[in-house]
């Protein structure tokens, strides 16, 4: 009966936090070991939770690891709805999104490896990184102002894939800038696709 009680909390309730223990763990397993370290004995024993508990919430690894990135996927989106909701300037509206996006791949990079990198080495995840790609270009649409709608969408397909792979790059570690230059060439690839001028990005270390 889920409304029955036991300790103060209803079986749905213990079923929902036994789910999310298994969510944080497939987040720390696919954001630092990758796909191979993610099976499902790996992260029943990083949640301390049995493998009836898994089968409970998900049907198999493919399930977790899906629930995984499109948690990681939600929370990128309403950060970059928030970031831009109160910006009263395309040039403002371009530095929020980015480095929110940033915040969220930089200062927890296990984010920004489950929602980038995995997708190009799980086959749980390939069809999924697709099918996201329209979710990021639409938000980035909806801020351009060049064009019709057809080319704003155009323009935000080939920007999002650009942003994609620069962010890529610079989680594996291929691309070594500050983060601050990171920030502002992200910044002036969006304003130059909307025909803005490009705001000056820091000098290059020595």
């Amino acid at each position: 009966m889920p409304g029955r009680t036991w300790a103060g909390t209803t079986l749905d309730d213990r079923k929902a936090l036994r789910r999310g223990q298994l969510l944080a763990a497939g987040l720390e397993l696919l954001g630092t070991e990758g796909s191979a370290g993610t099976s499902v004995r790996a992260v029943c024993r990083h949640a301390k939770l049995t493998e009836r508990y898994f089968y409970e919430s998900f049907a198999d690894r493919e399930e977790l690891v899906a629930a995984v990135y499109e948690h990681v996927g939600e929370e990128a989106r309403q950060a970059l709805v928030d970031a831009v909701r109160d910006a009263p300037t395309p040039v403002l509206r371009a530095e929020h999104a980015v480095r929110a996006f940033v915040e969220l791949i930089v200062d927890d990079p296990r984010k920004g490896r489950v929602l980038l990198l995995a997708p190009l080495t799980d086959p749980a995840l390939t069809r999924r990184g697709l099918h996201l790609l329209p979710v990021f270009a639409a938000l980035v649409g909806e801020q351009l102002s060049r064009g019709d709608e057809t080319e704003r969408r155009m323009v935000a397909v080939g920007l999002v894939g650009a942003l994609g792979n620069v962010f890529i790059a610079y989680l594996d570690g291929s691309l070594k800038v500050s983060r601050e230059r990171l920030v502002a060439h992200c910044v002036n690839l969006v304003l130059g696709a909307d025909g803005h001028r490009p705001t000056s990005s820091p000098e290059p270390t020595p």
